[in-house]
């Protein structure tokens, strides 16, 4: 027979987002299991591939006003948080460079018109600067000659998306975090089997939640899935003769890259998205195309050593934005859809998914209208699952969250 272990929380996914909330939670005093289907290093996760770059204005030309806002408010928290971990994770706040061949220059005006149009103007007002060849080269020497304009976004920044992931899980388990590893898929039905009993159910599972976020509500959008996966590509290379000193975009009309310096002369190179549920190996193609994108950007890019070739499928709702559904009957609590924004905006979100747990935790009969619901409208959302999706109805594990 399987012992019963009780928690306030359970939370169902280690990515990103599953991360921040354990580390939230556990600091605040909540008894917490953290439950994944692969290993601690995060291998599987989108959060482990990713660029963690920290950048609201240059995401604005491609985004909503809504993460943009969220983005702001996270690279706050980014700040703030960083500096109550234990362990130290590169965190820079340098500004992103964009760039363009001369023969590209069309999308300048694209890309600008749409952070306009997009980003607070007093955003815009302060962080955009516009370079010539000798502002290039002052901000970027290792670009010094190489482009007869650019754009500087002020105070955009980026971090060790692996060693933020290594830390908030390592301070997590040091307050006291309960981990089950290599679980395989599960869900919140299934907890009880595996003697698991919480108060609180926290879904942080990504795509693996898809099957308790369809929207459909009859046959007819049955065929509308409330998650799909969207295709990402990114290159680690070694680079030691590049010397980016921060974060440079590649404007181009077909192939736009974004290449983010890390520490120890490590680059990450992707793109955007691919509209596609495949998550097979990198083609021939695409890996051409990233590498020959970024040794235009410099030559050096051409003596690299290809360290990695990434393929991951980011969650991402039909509107592109983030969710939290609250289905209070069953005390669970589901977050999802940061699509290619979760280093971005995944501080805000799970910021506001812990407020939610805390107000299910302490008997607020109206957990879904937390702060965060008047400052992020639409994100938060009740629900009442069927009974399949749900926790199966076990008893709290008793006793509220600590403050």
């Amino acid at each position: 027979m399987t012992a019963v272990q009780s928690f306030d929380v359970a939370i169902l996914g280690a990515g990103l987002a599953g991360r921040l909330s354990a580390w939230q939670l556990v600091r605040a005093g909540a008894r917490v299991a953290l439950i994944e289907r692969g290993g601690p290093d995060g291998s599987g996760s989108a959060a482990h591939v990713a660029a963690a770059m920290l950048a609201p204005l240059a995401e604005s030309a491609i985004a909503e006003r809504r993460i943009v806002d969220l983005g702001i408010a996270s690279v706050d928290l980014w700040r703030s948080w960083l500096q109550e971990l234990p362990e130290r994770v590169f965190f820079q706040e340098d500004g992103t460079l964009v760039v363009w061949h001369a023969r590209d220059r069309a999308e300048v005006s694209l890309f600008t018109s749409r952070m306009r149009a997009v980003a607070p103007p007093e955003l815009v007002q302060d962080r955009l600067r516009a370079l010539d060849g000798n502002g290039v080269g002052q901000v970027e020497p290792a670009l010094a000659g190489r482009f007869t304009q650019g754009l500087l976004l002020q105070g955009e920044g980026q971090l060790d998306n692996r060693g933020a992931m290594r830390a908030l899980l390592a301070c997590a388990i040091e307050h006291g975090m309960h981990c089950v590893w290599e679980a395989g898929e599960i869900d919140a039905v299934a907890l009880p089997g595996m003697g698991i009993h919480a108060g609180v159910v926290l879904d942080c599972r990504g795509l693996g939640a898809r099957e308790a976020w369809t929207d459909a509500t009859d046959a007819q959008r049955a065929a509308l899935p409330g998650l799909r996966g969207l295709r990402g590509e990114v290159v680690r290379v070694h680079a030691p003769d590049v010397k980016l000193q921060r974060p440079v975009r590649l404007l181009h009309p077909r192939y736009p890259i974004y290449i983010a310096p890390k520490p120890n002369d490590l680059y990450v190179i992707g793109a955007t998205e691919i509209e596609s549920e495949d998550d097979s190996p990198m083609s021939v193609r695409s890996a051409l195309e990233l590498l020959s994108a970024a040794h235009s950007l410099h030559p050096a890019f051409g003596e690299a050593r290809v360290l990695e070739l990434n393929v991951q499928r980011r969650p991402t709702r039909p509107d592109h934005l983030p969710a939290i559904r609250v289905d209070q009957p069953s005390r669970v609590v589901r977050v999802n859809g940061l699509y290619r924004h979760g280093w971005l905006i995944a501080p805000a979100v799970t910021e506001a998914a812990c407020q939610v747990v805390r107000a299910l935790l302490d008997g607020d009969p109206a957990a879904h209208a937390v702060p965060s619901s008047l400052r992020w409208p639409g994100m938060i959302a009740p629900v009442h699952e069927p009974a399949s999706l749900a926790r199966g109805g076990f008893p709290d594990a008793g006793g509220g969250l600590l403050h």
